[in-house]
């Protein structure tokens, strides 16, 4: 007899009353995942995700006090320790904000309209691990933005350093990432099996000390490891 897992635990974050309880309700009535709380704003959504240490927050951008990419900095942002998996829900469908969102530490992006099953999935993927980020969207947001992060002389020391601590292999996975590929699509671009890429995709992580794919991405692209997107 198998054991089943434990359901997700879902922590929703909005400032509008009815839209933090339809989302209880739709997630609820999954086997697979338990609504652990409520905010209506970035302070209640820090001090709730502490307290209940969820495994994902759905998390709303434009809230007051705190807005949401503030409150995702200070829950998932690089010097933070074991932080929960944020999906970003928005009515806004802003390039610097899905940006802006990402840098913060956000593991994927949503918009509010999503039907109920990419929302219910959306949680899944990011509970996984795994970004949750079109592949166009990876491309135009990440090749636009990153190049700006850092003045372009910083580029080459950080590029080297990736360039040392990978294998060749390995270097052609990042770069297939950071076009926005599947594991699917890395596998047939590379005549390499789908599990295959999995495992390098998990070493590079390790290697390089990144939490998740989009954060594999978007070094990739500020490092100039791949050409930006105009």
């Amino acid at each position: 007899m198998h054991d089943t897992p434990a359901p997700i635990r879902v922590l929703v974050c909005d400032d509008q009353a009815l839209v933090r309880t339809g989302y209880a309700t739709i997630f609820s009535a999954q086997p697979d995942l338990e609504v652990v709380g409520e905010a209506e704003n970035g302070h209640e959504a820090v001090q709730a995700a502490r307290r209940l240490t969820p495994d994902v927050v759905v998390m709303d951008i434009r809230m007051p006090l705190l807005d949401g990419i503030q409150a995702t900095r200070q829950l998932a942002g690089p010097d933070t320790t074991n932080p929960p998996k944020i999906l970003v829900v928005t009515t806004f469908n802003v390039d610097s904000y899905v940006y802006d969102a990402l840098r913060a530490g956000a593991s994927g992006f949503l918009l509010k309209d999503a039907p109920p099953v990419e929302m219910i999935n959306g949680i899944r993927t990011v509970a996984r691990g795994e970004a949750l980020l079109a592949p166009a969207v990876t491309r135009h947001l990440i090749g636009h933005y990153a190049q700006h992060l850092h003045p372009a002389g910083t580029q080459r020391p950080e590029r080297e350093a990736v360039r040392q601590a990978l294998t060749p292999r390995e270097l052609d996975v990042l770069c297939q990432l950071a076009e926005g590929l599947s594991n699917t699509e890395i596998a047939e671009a590379l005549f390499i099996a789908p599990e295959t890429v999995k495992t390098y995709v998990s070493r590079i992580l390790t290697k390089l000390d990144l939490r998740d794919r989009v954060q594999a991405v978007v070094l990739a692209h500020r490092t100039g490891l791949v050409s930006p997107i105009h």
